[in-house]
C-alpha cells in the first residue's frame, strides 16, 4: 500500500487521503500476500530453503506469528529476519518528532497524544522508510531490563522539572522505539532468565512494565527471535512460558546437497575483479570446497552439535584462490589455475570454524583439517574416475597400473605450492601414465583441466592408499606406497617428510 508521502504534511492532509492504519502483522500478512498472488520470489539471496524454511516462515507470517528460529550456526537465520524488511510498506507516516513512531491515526505515546490535542489536525507528519523500522539487538549476558524496555531517566525528570510519577521521565528501551516495525532478538538462549520474562508481557498483552509506572502502551511489533539448538545446554535456555508465547517456531538446515551449497559459496565470497578475471576456478576445486564442509558434518573428529557453519566453505574458497593468486604474483604470471596442492591454502579457514570432540583433539585441528580435505578427495574421485581398490582387483586391467609401476621403479614427485607453470607442468608429464588416464576418460579438456585432473589422481591414488603422499613445508612429495614404509622402518627419526597415516 502506496501513498504519496511527499504531498502530505499534516493530519489533516493524511485523514483526507482515506489512509488507513494496519498493524505491523497485517501489513506483512497483506504484502506477502501480494507477493504470492504475484508468484514473486521474495528472500532474495537465501538458497536452499525454497520447500522447507521458506514455506514454513511464510505460512507464520500469514498467521501474524512471532517467530522463533531455530538451528546452528551459519544457517542465515539473522539474513533471513532482515530480508522480513521488505513486505513492510515502503513509507508509513508517524508524528514528526515522535521518539516511538507513533501512528498519527492511533498514538500510544504521551508525546502523540499531547501534540494531537494541541494542534489537532495541523499536527505535522513525517514519514518513515522500512529500513528504519528494523531493530536487531544481540543477546549476551550483560543486557538488562533497561536496555530492553526502559528505565527513569533522573536526569531528564530533573531538567523538565518533572515528579518520577510523570509519565515523561521514562527513557524507552530498544523494544518501545521498535513500535511498528520488526524487533529481532539474536542467540535469545544468552538473555538472563530474568530479562527474558520481561518479555513475556509484550508478548502476549502487548504492553510493558516500567518500574512502578502503571503503564499501558499497546505496541505493535513483529518479534523474531533466533538461537542454536545447542544452546539451551551449552550457555543457556529459552524459558518455557517464553517460548510457549513464541507461536512459530521454524527449523533451519544446512545445504542438503553439493550444488545448493556451491551456489551459496558462490555468491557469498567476496573476491576482487582481477581475481575473477586472472585465476581459473574448476568445478572440480569448487566441489572439493563444499566436500569438505559435508565431510566435517560426518567426522568422529568434529562435535556434531556445534554445527559447521556455512562460512566455512565460503572462507575456505577465498583462501584457496588467494593462494593461486599468492603463487601466480610470486611467478610473475599473468593469470593462473587453482590446483590441488593450493588446498594447503584452506587449512586455516578450516581449523578456525571446527569445533572438536576428544578424539580430534588429540589429532589436532590441522591434522583434522587435513584430513577432512583427504576424505573430501577420495569421495570425489569415484566421479571422474573407476574405484582405485576395484580396478587393482579387476582381471580387465588396471588403469592405474602404470602410473603406480613408475613410482613403484624409486620415482617421486614433489609438488611444492610456488612451482610456476613450465615447472608444474613438467612434473606432472613426468609420471608415466598419467596424462593418458585423464585422457582416456575425459578426452575434451583444457590444458589446465588436463594438470589439474592429473594432480587430483595423485592425490587420490594416496587417498586409496594406492601410493605414499608427504606434507612438505610447502607441499606434498608422492612416492612408492612400500618403499615409504620400509623407509620409516628404518629411519623413525627423519621428519624431512610427514607420512599421513590416515
Amino acid at each position: 500500500m502506496t501513498y504519496d508521502h511527499n504531498s502530505i504534511k499534516t493530519l489533516g492532509q493524511l485523514k483526507k487521503s482515506n489512509y488507513k492504519s494496519r498493524s505491523v502483522k497485517e501489513e506483512l500478512r497483506e504484502n506477502l500476500i501480494i507477493q504470492l498472488q504475484k508468484k514473486e520470489g521474495g528472500f532474495e539471496g537465501i538458497i536452499g530453503y525454497e520447500d522447507t524454511v521458506i514455506p514454513d516462515l511464510q505460512t507464520a507470517i500469514l498467521s501474524r506469528h512471532n517467530t522463533l528460529l531455530l538451528g546452528l550456526r551459519g544457517q542465515a537465520k539473522t539474513r533471513i529476519a532482515r530480508l522480513l524488511v521488505n513486505l513492510l510498506d515502503e513509507y508509513i507516516p508517524y508524528i514528526e518528532g515522535s521518539e516511538l513512531y507513533d501512528d498519527p491515526l492511533d498514538p500510544i505515546s504521551w508525546f502523540g497524544r499531547n501534540i494531537i490535542e494541541q494542534n489537532g489536525d495541523d499536527t505535522a507528519v513525517a514519514w518513515v522508510h522500512r529500513s528504519e523500522r528494523y531493530t536487531e539487538k544481540l543477546a549476551t549476558p550483560d543486557v538488562t531490563v533497561a536496555d530492553l524496555i526502559g528505565d527513569v531517566d533522573p536526569i531528564k525528570a530533573a531538567t523538565l522539572k518533572l515528579t518520577y510519577a510523570d509519565e515523561r521521565v521514562i527513557h524507552f528501551g530498544l523494544i518501545p522505539r521498535a513500535h511498528r516495525g520488526i524487533f529481532v532478538i539474536n542467540e535469545l538462549p544468552d538473555l538472563q532468565a530474568r530479562i527474558q520474562v520481561s518479555l513475556f508481557n509484550i508478548l502476549q498483552e502487548k504492553d510493558i512494565q516500567i518500574r512502578g509506572f502503571k503503564l499501558r502502551l499497546p505496541l505493535d511489533i513483529q518479534f523474531v527471535f533466533t538461537a542454536n539448538p545447542e544452546d539451551y545446554t551449552n550457555r543457556g535456555s529459552i524459558v518455557t512460558p517464553l517460548k510457549d508465547r513464541i507461536e512459530s517456531q521454524i527449523l533451519t538446515h544446512y545445504p542438503r546437497s553439493l550444488d545448493i551449497s556451491r551456489r551459496i559459496t558462490q555468491q557469498e565470497a567476496k573476491l576482487t575483479p582481477s581475481q575473477v578475471a586472472n585465476i581459473e576456478a574448476d568445478g572440480l576445486v569448487k566441489d572439493l570446497i563444499e566436500q569438505i564442509a559435508f565431510e566435517a558434518r560426518d567426522s568422529e573428529y568434529i562435535d556434531k552439535k556445534s554445527g559447521v557453519s556455512a562460512r566455512l566453505t565460503i572462507s575456505a574458497y577465498e583462501n584457496l584462490i588467494s593462494n593461486a593468486e599468492r603463487r601466480m604474483l610470486i611467478n610473475g604470471e599473468k593469470s593462473t589455475f587453482v590446483r590441488i596442492s593450493d588446498f594447503l591454502g584452506v587449512i586455516p579457514a578450516i581449523t578456525g570454524k571446527i569445533e572438536l570432540v576428544y578424539e580430534g583433539e588429540l589429532e589436532g585441528p590441522a591434522k583434522v583439517a587435513n584430513i577432512l580435505v583427504g576424505k573430501s578427495v577420495r569421495s570425489l574421485l569415484l566421479q571422474f574416475f573407476p574405484d582405485p581398490e576395484k580396478a587393482k582387483k579387476t582381471k580387465k586391467g588396471n588403469p592405474y597400473e602404470e602410473i603406480i609401476n613408475w613410482f613403484s621403479e624409486g620415482n617421486t614427485v614433489a609438488l611444492i605450492d610456488d612451482l610456476s607453470l613450465i615447472e608444474y607442468k613438467n612434473l606432472l608429464n613426468s609420471v608415466k601414465g598419467l596424462g593418458d588416464l585423464v585422457k582416456q576418460f575425459h578426452p575434451r579438456l583444457s590444458e589446465n583441466q588436463q594438470l589439474l585432473l592429473m594432480e587430483f589422481v595423485l592425490h587420490g591414488l594416496a587417498e586409496f592408499s594406492q601410493l605414499s603422499k608427504g606434507f612438505l613445508d610447502k607441499g606434498f612429495a608422492f612416492s612408492d606406497m612400500f618403499d615409504s614404509l620400509f623407509n620409516l622402518q628404518g629411519d623413525d627419526d627423519d621428519d624431512d617428510l610427514n607420512e599421513d597415516r590416515y
